[in-house]
């Protein structure tokens, strides 16, 4: 009967010359308590004053997003009356209406709402790392 012979693997990688990543860091500082946090959780006048920074900056984000829509939906009547007053014997309105609404105003009303989030969520990061001490 024939000897097995063991199946050969090959050997492992190993890197020999080189330092492991994390040596080349230096250790970071033990986090303190951010000043910021202990004004807001102490309810102090500066901590109210950080609050409202960050209520202040999503309301004006709301406000643009909100005028921007307002400004869109308020002329859709001027739009709508456009093909009547171009052409008085046209039959309906009706396919340039729906064409309007699908084309034009659901693309720009997905775009403001996208824009909004991202504003709001800039404005929580920010606080928080105002917060946070970052």
């Amino acid at each position: 009967m024939p000897a097995e012979h063991p199946v050969a693997r090959r050997p492992r990688r190993e890197t020999v010359t080189g330092v492991p990543r994390a040596a080349h860091r230096p250790p970071r500082p033990p986090r303190l308590h951010a000043p910021a946090r202990s004004e807001i959780s102490e309810q102090t006048s500066l901590g109210h004053t950080y609050v409202r920074s960050l209520m202040r900056s999503q309301l004006r984000a709301a406000l643009y997003a909100l005028g921007a829509l307002a400004l869109l939906v308020g002329s859709l009547p001027l739009l709508f009356a456009l093909p009547e007053a171009l052409d008085a014997a046209a039959p309906s309105p009706a396919p340039f209406v729906w064409a309007a609404l699908a084309v034009g105003v659901h693309p720009v009303m997905w775009l403001t709402a996208r824009w909004y989030v991202r504003r709001a969520e800039r404005n929580e990061r920010a606080f928080t790392g105002l917060v946070e001490g970052r």
